[in-house]
């Protein structure tokens, strides 16, 4: 079981790597902002604040799937890196919606991304369900 959830783990960090080089990206002003969330953003500022603050969970949630996965020094408690995760499948299961409806055919396509997200995280925490 733990090989497969460490499979599991190194395939999210991978997705979530490729997505925060998106967010450096539409930063950077390289990629339009206006493909990104929801295609609601109308300011440069709003881009600013929206990017950086995904580029953080991000980070954090990179962090935390290297603890789960026993790639780095655990900071948290097996039980609060699964509570963290669970909130995370959550956040994964409203964004597919989100990108559901997105205004933007681009971010319609990450509705598939979110999916296989909040699919990766049930897998790896199931096993934490008792």
């Amino acid at each position: 079981m733990k090989i497969r959830q460490n499979s599991s783990i190194k395939i999210l960090i991978g997705i979530t790597f490729s997505a925060l080089m998106l967010h450096f990206l539409i930063l950077l002003k390289i990629i339009p902002y206006d493909i990104a969330w929801g295609g609601r953003l109308t300011t440069d500022q709003e881009m600013y604040t929206f990017e950086t603050i995904s580029i953080v969970i991000s980070l954090f949630f990179i962090y935390v799937l290297a603890q789960k996965g026993n790639f780095v020094r655990a900071v948290f408690s097996d039980k609060t890196l699964s509570a963290i995760l669970w909130i995370f499948f959550g956040l994964f299961v409203l964004n597919t919606i989100g990108n559901i409806l997105a205004q933007t055919t681009f971010e319609k396509w990450f509705a598939l991304v979110t999916l296989i997200n909040a699919f990766l995280l049930w897998r790896i925490n199931r096993p934490a369900i008792r």
